[in-house]
């Protein structure tokens, strides 16, 4: 969420800024006249208000004096009449702030290039070369249906389209790939690891961003609890200090957790309906900071890194792009996606987000901390993949294959395969 006194105080730089992220001038042009009439409202009800306290202890000492206080107390109902008005236009003024505040996305930090959409991205760096072929490469949901290790087709029958069984092992080589992701963030990287609730309140949704924008994007639990199954782990981890107040010496903050990630894909129709890549649930590794705004910018850049360091363990070719701001996610004020090369398409695919949101989900979550002049300040939240797990197993399966059907495991996760070098073909 932003800051009101910004929207105040800087309007034509904010609409500048979100005019890149789309939204018209005209719906803050809204907002500045009611924050404006809201003020004015603020300073007529005061007075009121103030001047009732006054001639309500002038009638009491009419009262008391036995005198006639019949047209001050007249006076005072038609000022209560008016106050009364006067709060409840003053609710719905809020309501109404809140109602454009809450779908503001954030501002894009200097730098961020200017676009519409992922055709404006840029491209920051590449790592690895795509592997020739001396065969025709297969896609990864041929790859598994030979080898027996996916079934798409009781995925769809159990559960419906997008869901999947993983099977032997295919279900091995998911454990491998999430077991090695976090044994790296936690080993070597400084994150703790977080086991949360897959399921979240509306609040937790909101602190993140994801509500009140993007219901329609979820998987909500239909009764009188109003809990959401969580669409990544960022939610409950970004959360976990919400309305706290931290010490300055704890930031940053790591987290990393493994979880399944809900997805309803509502603006997904007709796109990645085979295979792996766009299901309604999947697991996911995520990486969530809490910092000093002083630093944060240099934590997302140690947090692209980590889940660059999966992808080069995993001898995946991979690019980092930023995204301009017409592609960025709703919370995000800076975004790097990590694409990884998929040979079946003949492109890169994202396995990876790494995003700064600033304050913007500290604000709404309210996640404080005391800086060195013990004052409270809200602190910078992070959030990154790394990685997402299906499309790391996508991409395993794509590049590692063999011309006999085989697929090699990657020497990283040999480890994590009980010293299995190859899922065989059958």
């Amino acid at each position: 969420m932003l800051d009101r006194k910004l929207l105040r105080e800087q309007f034509e730089w904010v609409v500048e800024k979100l005019a890149t992220r789309g939204v018209d001038r005209e719906v803050l042009e809204n907002y500045r006249r009611l924050d404006s009439e809201r003020r004015e409202l603020l300073i007529d009800v005061e007075g009121a208000k103030q001047y009732r306290n006054q001639v309500s202890g002038e009638i009491a000492q009419l009262k008391r004096n036995k005198e006639n206080a019949d047209d001050k107390i007249a006076e005072m109902k038609e000022i209560g009449d008016r106050i009364k008005r006067d709060d409840e236009r003053l609710a719905q003024i809020e309501a109404d702030l809140e109602a454009i505040e809450h779908r503001l996305p954030n501002l894009p930090a200097e730098g961020v290039p200017v676009g519409a959409d992922e055709e404006d991205n840029v491209e920051v760096r590449r790592w690895g070369t795509p592997r020739e072929f001396d065969f025709t490469p297969l896609n990864h949901w041929e790859i598994a249906e030979k080898l027996d290790i996916i079934d798409f087709e009781r995925g769809a029958k159990v559960s419906g389209s997008r869901f999947v069984f993983y099977k032997g092992l295919g279900a091995r080589l998911e454990r491998a790939i999430y077991n090695f992701m976090l044994d790296t963030h936690t080993q070597h990287n400084g994150y703790q690891e977080i086991i949360p609730p897959y399921m979240v309140n509306d609040q937790s949704m909101f602190g993140t961003g994801q509500y009140p924008k993007f219901v329609e994007d979820t998987f909500r639990v239909n009764d009188e609890r109003g809990l959401t199954l969580i669409p990544t782990a960022e939610v409950p981890l970004t959360n976990y200090y919400a309305n706290e107040i931290l010490p300055l010496e704890n930031l940053p903050i790591k987290f990393t957790a493994l979880s399944p990630s809900f997805r309803s894909e509502a603006g997904s129709a007709g796109r990645d309906t085979r295979g792996l890549i766009r299901l309604h649930q999947f697991n996911k590794v995520e990486m969530v900071k809490y910092a000093h705004p002083d630093h944060s910018f240099e934590e997302l850049e140690s947090m692209t890194q980590n889940a660059e360091g999966i992808l080069q363990a995993l001898g995946l070719p991979y690019r980092v792009i930023t995204l301009c701001t017409g592609d960025m996610g709703f919370s995000a004020t800076k975004t790097y996606d990590l694409e990884v090369w998929i040979p079946g398409q003949d492109t890169y695919r994202e396995i990876s987000s790494c995003s700064n949101c600033g304050d913007f989900q500290a604000r709404r979550a309210k996640i404080r901390f005391r800086n060195a002049e013990d004052k409270v300040e809200y602190v910078h939240t992070l959030n990154g993949s790394g990685l997402a797990v299906g499309r790391t197993f996508v991409a395993i399966l794509e590049n590692y294959q063999q011309a006999d059907g085989s697929v090699k495991i990657p020497e990283a996760l040999v480890p994590y395969m009980n010293g299995i070098t190859e899922i065989p073909a059958k």
